[in-house]
């Protein structure tokens, strides 16, 4: 067997040290013992311990048991593709893929796990049944390192559960750039795009321009992981706000790097400040 090469066990220790796993020594701090107990990648694990802070450890436990399942949730038959699709887009909540999971979720337990329903909503019972086996073990695994099971207090406030999921994951952020269709990642200025699996896709319009009429993308996003196709597709996003970045990881970003880029100046119709709010 071939060692792993030199970049890349970089870059993990990098992450593990900006996750609070690592101390400068390179020794596993408290945070990181806590973390190595759950057999998650370490973003998650970050994800679910912070949770608790934010009061939503339940509903945090349920996103990572569905991401677990890799993306396998829906499925479309070429017949009934219309309907499938509709089915899916039924879903679809404010804030992006991970509300929207959670949504999934929360829909099945209410049938009491139906295989039925599944089926009416073009869902995988198989990826579900391993999202539940999942998350009753990362349930056992909270309750062996006093990661109390806390439920959000007010459900229809989804800001607590986007700012756990940016606490794990605030090393894959993008920003939107001025042109409104792509994106590009803070720290290593990588061009991105939404991919089209994501609740929060917009479609091409004519002329390859952003589709859905007014609509337009969020500033800021954290993926859960990146695809490569034609393009560098995020996979998996949930829309955040700069601020929260700094509150999560003042260690990581500066304020000037998270700087709006909306109120710098521009020559004319060099661009639009994305999602800017109308003249009045």
């Amino acid at each position: 067997m071939d060692a792993p090469p030199v970049d890349t066990l970089k870059k993990a220790l990098e992450q593990l040290y900006a996750l609070g796993a690592l101390n400068s020594r390179g020794e596993l701090t408290k945070l990181g013992r806590r973390m190595a107990e759950f057999p998650t990648d370490p973003m998650l694990s970050k994800s679910l311990i912070v949770s608790e802070k934010y009061e939503c450890s339940e509903e945090v436990v349920s996103i990572i048991s569905m991401l677990s399942t890799g993306n396998a949730i829906f499925f479309k038959p070429k017949s009934e593709a219309v309907q499938a699709d509709q089915a899916r887009k039924n879903f679809f909540r404010p804030g992006g893929d991970h509300i929207t999971l959670l949504a999934v979720w929360d829909a099945w337990v209410e049938t009491n796990y139906s295989i039925a329903w599944c089926r009416e909503n073009y869902i995988q019972h198989r990826s579900m049944k391993r999202a539940r086996d999942v998350r009753d073990q990362l349930i056992a695994l909270m309750d062996r390192t006093e990661v109390p099971l806390l439920s959000n207090p007010d459900p229809g406030n989804t800001v607590p559960l986007r700012k756990a999921i940016t606490a794990g994951f605030f090393y894959n952020t993008a920003r939107l750039q001025r042109t409104g269709d792509s994106y590009r990642t803070v720290k290593h200025n990588q061009t991105v795009m939404v991919h089209p699996s994501s609740s929060l896709y917009l479609g091409k319009g004519e002329g390859g321009g952003i589709g859905k009429g007014d609509k337009e993308y969020p500033k800021w996003v954290v993926y859960h992981e990146l695809v490569y196709t034609t393009r560098e597709f995020m996979r998996q996003i949930v829309e955040i706000r700069s601020e929260w970045l700094l509150e999560v990881a003042p260690h990581y970003y500066k304020a000037a790097e998270l700087e709006d880029e909306s109120t710098k100046k521009m020559p004319k119709q060099a661009g639009r400040a994305p999602l800017s709010a109308p003249a009045t």
